[in-house]
């Protein structure tokens, strides 16, 4: 993964996100359990992402209209919005590390 803060490397799409971004962050506020300590923008040039991290590579992401705290399972790997986390009965470790990064994840 190649990641920037280099706004040149920005492009107009890129921009607009960020503007967008930094929107909802003024009206909305960071999300809930996301630490402000070192908040910059952030571009992954092989995807195309925009979104805010700090210091401790925590991420934010818009999803839809809202910002939101983006979570990736250090068991698995998996990563996405709250929603996006289902695992099944089998998957203990990845439930229990969500539950331990204080996420209640949803099981099928």
């Amino acid at each position: 993964m190649t990641t920037t803060t280099d706004l040149s490397k920005f492009g107009f799409r890129e921009l607009k996100m960020l503007s967008q971004l930094l929107q909802a962050m003024r009206e909305q506020g960071l999300p809930e359990n996301f630490d402000n300590t070192g908040v910059h923008p952030m571009l992954n040039q092989d995807s195309g992402y925009v979104f805010l991290t700090n210091e401790d590579f925590q991420v934010a992401m818009m999803n839809g209209d809202k910002l939101e705290k983006w979570h990736t399972c250090s068991y698995c790997g998996h990563e996405g919005f709250l929603e996006d986390f289902w695992h099944s009965d089998e998957d203990k470790e990845c439930r229990e590390q969500m539950s331990w990064a204080g996420l209640d994840i949803m099981i099928d």
